[in-house]
């Protein structure tokens, strides 16, 4: 069988993911992907050589407890799981200084925010990290594969090109799971590494797997999903971008006011970065209603808000874009997916020069915030999408 590196982040889905591997005959090289922003817990890396496979660090974790509040991942203890599961299921165990990796996430959640838009540092995990670095740590290991443990499918049989070159790729399902469903994330992905990605979990739904790490005696087996960006372990987004900030010695006012659409001035806000489309708490301001952030003005540091009513849209255009099957093969009338939690619907689909789309929805959607990614089905197959605008 094959050799595979997967990503283990020492929660259930990736430790079930590489005895699910081990069952089918692979040979597994469990990788956790450290950076250095985690929760304040000590995290001591040694330098010791491989078994030649590798010549990384072996993680050696202290055994004290985190010391946030969050349900993130990638900290001290996550790390101390995923070895705890490589060492009972006997596989070899690495950690991955991605550092200056992840610094580039994190500037770009930074200026994401400062610009007024809602970034999604997870589905640029996946491009640049993931499914970026971690196919450079495979190939230098001789590994033919990258596994995660992600609820998506990848099709068993190659699908055809229209222009038959290059080479064919499989498709990428939704998972089994809907509940837990994680194609929107990996919309980014090169469709290259589409033959060389496995995604073990992506026939089970959640208490299998769960069932399968007690049955195994994983100590994960219950531990609770990551909800929290792993670099965010303590306090607010807000004040963590704006802490940012100050370490880069970047000056800048985004303070303003908090409106209403028109235009009567009903408070004042700290910082744009406090806010995302469709918010409606956390506001700063009692008006007696609930009210949405409609929309927020980057040029004028305005915060505007309103009724649900007025949250809607018809359309939205979309940059960026990144297929995974020909264009030739995208449907005028798709499924689309403006949020990680929300569901498809139904809209047309038109492709723009420079890498762009534009998407009219068959029923005006609530929500669309430029930053996040907007995502194209045809059925459970994954086409792609792009970056709001």
């Amino acid at each position: 069988m094959a050799r595979v590196v997967l990503a283990m982040s020492g929660g259930v889905d990736s430790s079930v993911a590489a005895h699910l591997l081990l069952e089918q005959g692979h040979e597994v090289i469990g990788v956790f992907m450290r950076h250095g922003h985690q929760s304040p817990v000590a995290c001591d890396v040694g330098n010791e050589a491989g078994d030649g496979l590798a010549r990384l660090p072996i993680v050696d974790i202290s055994r004290q407890k985190r010391l946030d509040h969050k349900q993130g991942c990638c900290t001290a203890a996550d790390a101390e799981d995923a070895r705890r599961v490589a060492d009972r299921l006997a596989i070899p165990f690495y950690a991955l200084n991605l550092d200056q990796e992840f610094s580039r996430i994190i500037d770009y959640f930074v200026d994401e925010y400062t610009a007024g838009r809602t970034p999604n540092p997870c589905v640029q995990c996946n491009n640049w990290i993931k499914f970026g670095k971690l196919f450079d740590y495979a190939d230098s290991v001789d590994a033919q594969f990258v596994a995660t443990g992600h609820y998506a499918k990848l099709s068993d049989t190659q699908q055809p090109r229209c222009n038959a070159s290059p080479e064919p790729a499989p498709a990428l399902l939704r998972g089994r799971d809907t509940a837990k469903d994680q194609s929107y994330v990996l919309f980014g992905i090169q469709r290259k590494f589409l033959s060389r990605m496995m995604l073990p979990v992506g026939d089970y739904e959640k208490p299998e797997i769960r069932r399968i790490a007690a049955t195994l005696g994983m100590n994960v087996a219950e531990k609770k999903d990551s909800q929290e960006i792993c670099f965010v372990t303590q306090g607010r987004y807000d004040e963590f971008i704006r802490g940012q900030r100050q370490i880069s010695g970047q000056e800048i006012d985004t303070t303003g006011e908090l409106v209403m659409t028109d235009g009567t001035v009903v408070g004042q806000h700290a910082g744009i970065e406090g806010f995302t489309i469709g918010q409606r708490k956390g506001l700063g301001v009692a008006l007696g209603e609930p009210k949405f952030v409609v929309r927020i003005e980057p040029e004028t540091r305005r915060v505007v808000l309103g009724d649900r009513e007025e949250l809607g849209s018809k359309g939205l255009t979309a940059s960026e874009t990144n297929w995974l099957v020909d264009k030739e093969m995208i449907p005028q009338q798709c499924q689309v997916q403006i949020r990680y939690n929300a569901p498809p619907v139904p809209a047309t689909v038109e492709l723009l020069p420079q890498s762009r789309l534009h998407i009219t929805f068959n029923e005006p959607q609530f929500g669309v915030a430029p930053g996040q990614a907007v995502v194209c089905y045809d059925g459970d197959r994954t086409l792609g999408g792009g970056w709001i605008e």
